[in-house]
């Protein structure tokens, strides 16, 4: 019979998927097969009980010759409700005294010939529009995949074609037309439901209704959402064709598929308070990648993985781990590690390094969740515990970047074992000496070097010892590394990425923040972006007119104004105006919306808190607002600690934060990595972001949450500091690949060097002798004194110039830096470098380069004040567009030339005031004089109004007063509007800035300014 034209439906897709299956090796079911009340294919699951393990059915047969099936269905049923499906297929079922397998496990490299059999037994089918409803005998599900009988995963098809795709109608029919009280639909019973079409596929774990919550499972594509071109099919044929393939399936119920509990408040878990973890498309896919590379090239390489925050890298890093430590050289390969016995698994130890402490327990808690072997995983919390984990074989070891400098000394040399890293945010725990610190921590050595007794060690000599050093501090062949951020610095790409032909790096896998947004997973925080300019106005406090260095005194001045009580607190009450009357009173996140502030250091954040509570106080008080920041500062002669402000412990804040009780946190650096509170709603950035920190930071707000409805447009972000340019810049290089286009140039450090030895701090002969005594384990009070001699010349001396000891300095951090960086990957050996690195670590924080320049400026800043502050919205809701182009870093600024540059510009103090000022005062497009003349003159008639005489000054009401001071002001705009058009329709039109010039027009008033004028 001739092929039909074809109809583009939905039905032949079903009919295209099935025979691809069948032609795979599934069996194609019966509808007539399938057992409603079981969710089984009631044919095949006994066949293959017969097929596979009779003499067990004989046990039950022979006492319950009439019933013996319904035993063993009824004891499957209660199995799979109280632990799910994926219990049943990893630890069989057990009925009185017979013990099933129904499913039998893929062999390892090591396996018997008995276990490669039985594999070979298990029976795959796909059978269509099964009717799963007793209720609704005529409903049917498209397809449903079943191995061995069991039904594992559903589907509900649509073709675009016929106006219908996945994304809209297949995900309603599951939401709408699927009740999960039906045993198909029951939580666990089955381990996925895909909704798809010929163009995509999405995914759930649990239905719940019209709640019911699905995820994209596409490739990507041009670095975005959907699937590229398929010439030789579907889209979505991956889906069926190498996802669903029968050892893909078996793998991903082996060593991705999880049930696990997430709540630790939750003590013994039921079912439903339990989670099911199947991996997104680019989490199997990386995994799946990164072990073939593994096995087919072993041990010893790098890479890198540049998977968008808030995409699930822990869960990635946790399916890594667990597959690396059963990571076998395939038998065609052929190295030093595996010549003999190919069986041997590649890694002895799976080491996960993180630098979130946050991230730490959920990472520990994912692979202790997933493992089914249990004393395999340690966690290091002591340097004992690490010491004693490596020691006793176990094969993964979760550990903190923050705890391994000090487990060094209490490990023993271990070269002879192969170890996997896994680094998470590989950027910020690879740089310095903690990837040194990490390498020596692993025992590195050469890997032909034999164990050298006491004696010989004793006569090493110093060169010895420095090569050893420079040798533990590269990364060595007996490790293979694997770093993984959303957001890799141009450090990161050249120790971790893959060199290209043209001396570019790129990353071994990409899941792009671009891809992220467009499949909803994580939220587009830059589509509402609010920016505000500054505006202030300083005077002089003494009648002299000293000169200063132009360039630093302006700084010093914006610093000054941004710090004082009066800017702080007229942006803090912008900030919590805007939070209360747009999150908090819009019952953002079904009423559970959080916002977080963002300063520049400490002192800053301690007064912005100081001043949202006082302001808070005002409107009674509807919520509380928590400070983050290590350590204890001193801010204007009182000690303060975040304990001692929240009136609770620190590591009691992220917890107290995830409440409803609190609903705003002040931060300066605190939190702003690392840290996942998918309730934040709202940003308040009162801080200069660039580069990775920009987009780290705004991707707090990032994570969704569909439990509380999380919405794109329920994100705000107001920026006092940065402009969208900015923003924009910062982001580019990370929405889609990020590359580094090309390598280091090491001869630099040549340079450095030369300009260093050159300034007489310290001679060559004194370098070796003082790296001889370091690589001699000489103490502390040794080596003291030596590096004091050095800071001694620098700082008295030698005499030398203010540029001289500026430009010295910041060689000597660019060439510890820069060393530091590049000496784990540099071919050869440098033993001078090794030792001026030594010798420069030490002696930088010694060197004192305040000059006298610096000195002036304190008394610059005694010598004025901040006269007027005002502030101006310069963009309201702005959606920040993103190029589609690969952002390319290029390698850190090496050149040692031109750090500093001794030509400064002096001018009086007016000069600088008046230049301040016009830089700083641009609002209304007056000069100073004018928006001053203009203030002050509002300010005074305010204080003539009528009303503010007899009204505005006798209420005790807070809120009364403002609304009395909005109504004056309001009459006193309208009266001016015919002469100030401009004005008066921004006035009317923007409200933010309504509200800011209220702020500014009433801190003025009650500060009595037309009185010091």
């Amino acid at each position: 019979m001739a092929n039909q034209p074809s109809t583009f439906s939905e039905r032949e897709l079903e009919d295209h998927i099935v025979n691809s299956m069948v032609s795979m090796g599934y069996i194609q079911g019966a509808s007539n097969d399938f057992d409603k009340r079981f969710a089984i294919d009631k044919v095949l699951f006994w066949q293959f009980l017969q097929d596979t393990q009779q003499d067990e059915l004989d046990k039950i047969i022979k006492f319950s010759p009439n019933d013996w099936q319904d035993k063993i269905l009824h004891r499957l049923d209660r199995i799979i409700k109280k632990n799910g499906i994926l219990h049943i297929l990893k630890h069989g079922l057990s009925v009185d005294d017979a013990a099933f397998n129904l499913l039998y496990p893929a062999p390892l490299a090591s396996s018997s010939q008995k276990v490669k059999d039985n594999y070979q037994t298990n029976l795959f089918s796909i059978t269509r529009q099964v009717h799963y409803s007793t209720n609704e005998p005529r409903k049917s599900i498209d397809l449903v995949l079943f191995i061995n009988g069991l039904a594992l995963i559903t589907f509900e098809l649509k073709s675009t074609h016929k106006s219908q795709t996945a994304r809209f109608n297949a995900l309603k029919q599951y939401q709408n037309d699927r009740d999960p009280k039906e045993p198909l639909f029951n939580f666990a019973r089955c381990a996925v439901h895909f909704a798809l079409d010929n163009q995509e596929v999405y995914m759930t774990t649990r239905l719940a209704g019209a709640k019911t919550f699905f995820l994209p499972f596409n490739k990507g594509n041009n670095g975005g959402s959907g699937n590229p071109l398929n010439p030789d099919g579907f889209k979505t044929a991956y889906l069926w064709q190498e996802v669903l393939a029968q050892d893909s399936l078996v793998n991903l119920l082996s060593h991705f598929i999880r049930l696990g509990c997430d709540d630790p408040d939750i003590k013994n878990p039921k079912l439903n308070d339990k989670t099911l973890y199947f991996p997104r498309y680019h989490q199997m896919n990386v995994v799946r990648r990164l072990m073939t590379d593994v096995q087919e090239n072993g041990v010893g390489k790098r890479y890198l993985i540049q998977h968008s925050a808030g995409s699930g890298k822990s869960n990635s890093i946790t399916w890594l781990a667990y597959q690396l430590i059963e990571a076998y050289q395939n038998p065609s390969h052929d190295d030093q590690y595996h010549t003999t016995q190919i069986q041997k698994p590649l890694y002895d130890s799976v080491i996960v390094v993180t630098d979130r402490r946050l991230l730490d327990k959920q990472i520990r808690d994912n692979i202790n969740q997933f493992s089914e072997v249990k004393g395999i995983i340690a966690h290091a919390e002591r340097s004992a515990d690490l010491r004693d984990a490596l020691e006793s074989g176990k094969k993964i070891i979760i550990t903190t970047i923050f705890k391994f400098p000090w487990i060094l000394d209490e490990i023993s040399e271990m070269a002879d074992k192969k170890f996997a890293i896994l680094i998470d945010e590989a950027h910020s725990s690879q740089g310095g000496t903690v990837s040194d610190d990490m390498n020596k921590a692993l025992g590195v050595k050469d890997d032909n070097d034999t164990d050298q007794s006491n004696d010989a060690e004793a006569h090493e000599d110093s060169q010895d010892r420095i090569n050893k050093a420079i040798e533990a501090r590269k990364m060595q062949g007996h490790v293979s590394y694997f770093g993984f951020t959303a957001t890799p610095k141009d450090s990161t790409l050249e120790k971790f990425g893959i060199k290209q032909a043209d001396g570019s790096f790129e990353p071994f896998d990409l899941y792009s923040m671009k891809q992220a947004i467009q499949e909803g997973f994580i939220l587009d925080v830059i589509s509402n972006y609010t920016t505000f300019q500054s505006y202030y106005q300083i005077q002089k406090t003494i009648t002299e007119d000293p000169k200063f260095d132009t360039n630093k005194a302006q700084k010093a001045l914006k610093a000054y104004a941004e710090h004082t009580e009066q800017t702080i607190t007229t942006k803090a009450e912008i900030m919590l105006d805007h939070f209360i009357d747009n999150v908090y009173g819009k019952n953002r996140l079904n009423g559970h919306a959080k916002g977080m502030i963002v300063t520049q250091n400490i002192p800053m954040a301690i007064r912005y808190y100081k001043a949202l509570n006082k302001h808070l106080k005002e409107k009674g008080n509807p919520f509380k607002i928590l400070i983050a920041f290590s350590g204890s500062k001193k801010v204007d002669g009182i000690e303060y600690t975040e304990s001692g402000m929240n009136g609770f412990e620190e590591s009691k804040t992220k917890d107290a934060f995830d409440t409803d009780e609190y609903r705003l946190l002040v931060v300066a650096n605190k939190y702003l990595t690392g840290f996942d509170q998918p309730k934040l709603s709202a940003m308040y950035v009162d801080k200069k972001l660039a580069g990775v920190q920009a987009v780290q930071t705004l991707s707090r707000l990032n994570r969704s949450a569909p439990k509380y409805g999380k919405k794109t447009e329920d994100l705000f972000v107001l920026d006092f500091y940065n402009t969208t340019s900015d923003i924009k810049a910062a982001f580019d290089r990370y929405y889609t690949a990020t590359t580094l286009s090309e390598a280091t140039d090491i001869n630099v450090l040549h340079e450095i060097k030369d300009n260093l030895d050159s300034k007489g701090v310290y001679e060559a002969h004194e370098v070796i002798e003082y790296a001889d005594l370091f690589f001699g384990n000489e103490p502390m009070e040794v080596l003291e004194p030596k590096i004091d001699i050095f800071a001694d010349r620098f700082n008295d001396e030698l005499n030398l110039a203010d540029e001289t000891k500026i430009e010295f300095k910041m060689q000597a951090k660019q060439f510890v830096k820069l060393y530091g960086r590049i000496a784990a990957i540099i071919p050869f050996n440098m033993v001078d470098w090794e030792r001026l690195y030594w010798v420069l670590k030490p002696l930088i924080p010694k060197l004192n380069v305040q000059t006298t320049e610096d000195k002036a400026l304190d008394e610059l800043l005694e010598s004025v004040n901040l006269n007027t502050y005002a502030i101006e919205r310069t963009a309201l809701g702005q959606k920040i567009t993103l190029t589609d182009d690969e952002g390319e870093l290029t390698p850190s600024n090496t050149n040692p030339l031109g750090v500093y540059d001794p030509e400064t510009t002096e001018d009086i103090l007016d000069k600088i005031v008046e230049e301040f000022n016009e830089r700083w005062f641009e609002n209304w497009h007056a000069t100073p004089e004018e928006q001053r003349f203009k203030l002050v003159n509002l300010v005074k008639r305010i204080q003539e109004h009528q009303d503010f005489k007899y009204k505005y000054n006798n209420l005790e009401d807070e809120q009364a007063r403002k609304m009395e001071f909005f109504n004056i002001v309001d009459q006193l705009v309208i009266s001016d509007r015919r002469r100030e058009v401009d004005f008066y329709k921004k006035y009317k039109s923007d409200k933010n800035f309504q509200m800011a010039f209220m702020h500014s027009l009433r801190m003025l008033v009650d500060q009595d300014v037309s009185e010091r004028k």
